[in-house]
């Protein structure tokens, strides 16, 4: 799409170019995108009417601060008309968790929600903790707050209905019961010890228990019970007698069951300094399944209605919605809203604001929560601050670090060689934002960690090269340029980092001055973090270019923030490490043999008992196995002794 110029050939920029953009748009529904120069989305909205809901950015006044500021940086536009308005909110609710604009309000959940499913593709279902797509056959309970809580579900229903947890491949294997069947937490139908009948009785007081009935089943057990003392079956008493006491304790770690709210969720606002807390509640069958706290990022004119509005299209995007959401504040979109979830789910749909009874109760004991996650969060955030301000005058800093890069390298005798980069914060660790790096082996002599650091360092910031934009001293020579502040948040929008810190000596520290040196890179400060003597704990030496070696009080605060920095990157360092350790294990050597697919490795290994022998038969040998052609058993020949060409 070219961009409109005026007759100077200038790009228009502004309201003057969504001026432009308004002339050819159609008053229906739809999805804009407002782009910078760079090509950076910068917001992402829906309209009822697209050429109306663009014409009021158009208009010099009546803006806040921050949509003024979306307006001067908009340099183009992208459209996507839809059907209907509802199509228009899904559809911006997916590219906003997509392209993560500036000035939207951004719902950080880089978790899924974990469920619990009854299997239906075999005669004896299996109970188990399920994440992700819901692409298996069977019955999903959920969402559960935490993997935690699905845990505990899970011990119960095992404690309280028998039913098997093991996969199906160990369930054909099993010869006799396997320990859970001795201590009472399965009925081992894999060898038989209960009728097909009888198991599906249990997987039917399991649906009704996870759908709110439990109190039925309870009584059901009960009777079973006394039925089984009257026949002076005291085995068999006990048994249901446990089953009950399993039903009752995950009960009474449920908190709060409500007796009008069946299927729910319930969602609770708070603000205080500039920041929101947006606590959710789940309530399924009338059970409490947890809550989440969610901390949304945008700017701080932002209402809390507005974050709430945002926080529900996004946070539905990717999940079923229950029958109810029950909300502490209204919503300029609750009515769009549920018109959405319902045709999404093809049932109804409702989200209501509750101003009595116990739906009020639910909702302002959310709120109750937020507040506290929120004032947790913040003191929290105060002395991560204060950390971060001290770092300022310790490393000669500008301002205090927003990003901070920490790198280690992980390797046993030269094998499996992992770099390791973690991310820290104002807010913390930044898990999703972790690297590793699997050292291309051939470039480096075994066991070389100076070699394993810069060719870690080089891929690193050799990239965030190619997608870096203009910032810095390109600013300052371009008197239209962003300024000093703009072009320091551009750079940190981009990934780069304020500070790096090197897990090791004046060796390491030499290596990464030098790689960025090679790389033009001045404006990045550098740390290495050596292990004090006998690798103590609070006797660690910093280095720094320029400056002579130092060390910190041994119970400076600042001194155990960067011991935490450095363990978390040591740590992520070993577990890549033994994870890529761990899948060599399992790795087989004609894994690698071109040609050869998983039938082909099947009769190779089928005929010659391991891959080791294949490796160590002839050609003559290998053209006896069945399925396998002359060009097929010269490329195994050739893989394992070499052309002989």
């Amino acid at each position: 799409m070219s961009e409109p110029t005026t007759s100077t050939d200038t790009p228009l920029q502004g309201s003057e170019l969504i001026a432009e953009k308004v002339k050819t748009l159609p008053d229906g529904p739809g999805v804009y995108r407002m782009l910078n120069d760079k090509g950076d989305v910068l917001y992402v909205g829906k309209a009822r009417s697209l050429k109306k809901r663009v014409t009021s950015y158009t208009k010099l006044l009546g803006h806040s601060n921050r949509i003024a500021r979306m307006i001067s940086s908009t340099a183009d536009m992208e459209f996507i008309t839809t059907a209907t308005e509802t199509d228009a909110l899904l559809l911006e609710a997916n590219l906003i968790k997509q392209l993560k604009p500036r000035y939207n309000v951004l719902l950080r959940d880089d978790k899924s929600f974990p469920y619990i499913l009854l299997t239906g593709d075999h005669d004896f279902p299996q109970v188990l903790k399920h994440r992700g797509a819901r692409s298996q056959k069977g019955d999903y309970f959920g969402p559960f707050a935490s993997a935690g809580s699905v845990t505990r579900t899970l011990n119960t229903l095992q404690r309280a209905f028998l039913l098997r947890s093991c996969s199906d491949s160990v369930f054909e294997s099993r010869t006799r019961p396997c320990l859970l069947f001795q201590i009472k937490r399965c009925s081992a139908p894999c060898t038989g010890e209960i009728s097909k009948t009888d198991y599906k009785g249990l997987v039917d007081e399991a649906h009704d228990f996870l759908r709110g009935k439990s109190r039925k089943t309870q009584d059901h057990l009960l009777k079973l019970m006394e039925a089984a003392s009257a026949k002076l079956d005291f085995e068999g008493a006990a048994l249901y007698r446990d089953r009950v006491r399993a039903l009752t304790q995950i009960q009474s770690h449920q908190g709060i069951n409500p007796q009008s709210v069946t299927d729910a969720d319930v969602f609770a606002v708070a603000e205080d300094s500039g920041q929101t807390c947006v606590q959710v509640f789940f309530f399924r069958g009338g059970q409490n399944w947890g809550n989440r706290a969610y901390f949304p990022r945008h700017d701080k004119d932002v209402t809390r209605a507005e974050v709430l509005d945002a926080f529900l299209a996004q946070f539905y995007d990717d999940r079923p919605a229950p029958a109810q959401l029950l909300l502490s504040e209204g919503v300029e979109g609750r009515t769009l809203l549920a018109e959405a979830l319902t045709i999404r789910g093809e049932r109804k749909v409702t989200v209501s604001v509750p101003a009595r009874g116990e739906k009020r109760e639910l909702v302002e004991h959310a709120l109750r929560n937020a507040t506290d996650a929120l004032a947790r969060r913040l003191a929290e955030s105060a002395t991560q601050r204060k950390l971060l301000s001290e770092m300022v005058t310790l490393f000669n800093l500008e301002s205090p670090p927003q990003r901070i890069e920490i790198y280690d390298n992980s390797h046993i005798q030269g094998t499996n060689q992992v770099g390791g980069m973690v991310v820290a914060g104002p807010e913390g660790f930044l898990k999703n934002q972790y690297r590793k790096f699997n050292i291309k082996e051939g470039e480096i002599e075994p066991g070389d960690d100076y070699g394993m650091m810069r060719q870690v360092l080089t891929r690193r910031f050799s990239r965030l090269l190619k997608e870096s934009v203009k910032t810095g001293d390109d600013a300052e020579e371009d008197p239209n340029g962003p300024s000093t502040e703009d072009a320091l948040e551009m750079r940190r929008a981009q990934g780069w980092p304020d500070i790096i810190l090197i897990d090791g000596g004046q060796g390491q520290l030499s290596v990464t001055m030098e790689v960025m040196r090679d790389l033009g890179i001045t404006d990045v400060t550098v740390v290495s973090i050596a292990k004090g003597p006998d690798r103590n704990a609070g006797r660690e030496r910093f280095f720094m270019p320029g400056r002579p070696p130092f060390s910190l009080p041994e119970k400076s605060p600042v001194l155990f923030y960067l011991q935490r920095l450095r363990d978390e990157a040591h740590r992520f360092a070993i577990g890549s490490h033994r994870a890529r350790r761990a899948k060599q294990v399992h790795e087989n050597p004609l894994d690698n043999v071109p040609g050869v697919g998983a039938s082909r490795k099947r009769a190779l290994l089928h005929h010659f008992g391991s891959a080791k022998a294949v490796s160590r038969a002839g050609l003559a040998d290998l053209l006896t196995v069945e399925g396998i052609s002359e060009k097929v058993a010269r490329a195994v020949y050739d893989h394992f002794h070499g052309n002989p060409d």
